[in-house]
């Protein structure tokens, strides 16, 4: 006897479900070749639905592009957050550092969706992307573990992301061993730590002394 209750294909999208299959796939396609990877025409083959049916949840490929790379923003921030909160030896900063080199390296693909693609520079101020960016962001002023003077601590999260960045991308196209300096890119990436906090410390130190003198 038949059962009346009927399962669905594997591939039938109902609601909200093919805007996140969409996404998810797209984020396995750019581990592979970054933004260039992601085609909507291919991501509709592999989920074995229409090709209009991607465009009742994304106008054009860039709008793909922008929810995909928001999502890759979350869970990287989701990491980094995971990573800064286990108890450890290692100060909050250099556990997000060491944490980053290894997301860049090991997930290449899409942390240049992430960081070297256009997706970010043209997110829309308070766009789902944009609000993600600043989450990342802020990790890494929290990680200086340093009270607010100004915006020393801002300063200085730039500073490290982009000395992060440049290992990172360096690395990736094969233009740094360490063997120049005799370092790993990890011992360079604990360098950079290290000058940032000690940066920071006499920062903040020299504003405060500047401050009582001028009460």
């Amino acid at each position: 006897m038949r059962s009346h209750l009927a399962r669905k294909p594997g591939n039938t999208y109902h609601h909200g479900d093919l805007r996140d299959a969409l996404i998810k796939a797209a984020l396995r396609d750019a581990e592979q070749g970054g933004a260039e990877a992601i085609s909507i025409k291919a991501l509709a083959r592999q989920l074995g639905v229409s090709q209009p049916a991607p465009y009742r949840h994304f106008a054009d490929r860039e709008a793909l592009l922008t929810a995909v790379t928001a999502e890759a923003f979350r869970q990287f921030s989701a990491m980094l957050r995971e990573t800064m909160t286990k108890p450890s030896r290692q100060s909050k900063l250099s556990r997000l550092a060491q944490a980053t080199l290894d997301f860049g390296l090991r997930r290449n693909g899409v942390y240049r969706l992430m960081f070297a693609s256009r997706t970010v520079s043209c997110a829309a101020k308070g766009s789902e992307l944009h609000e993600a960016t600043r989450e990342t962001f802020a990790l890494v002023i929290e990680a200086l573990e340093a009270p607010a003077v100004g915006y020393l601590r801002e300063r200085q999260a730039l500073k490290i992301w982009a000395a992060l960045h440049g290992v990172v991308m360096l690395a990736e196209q094969g233009l740094f061993t360490g063997e120049a300096a005799h370092a790993t890119r990890e011992e360079l990436v604990e360098d950079f730590v290290n000058e940032t906090k000690a940066a920071l410390a006499v920062a903040i130190k020299d504003a405060r002394r500047q401050k009582k003198v001028g009460a």
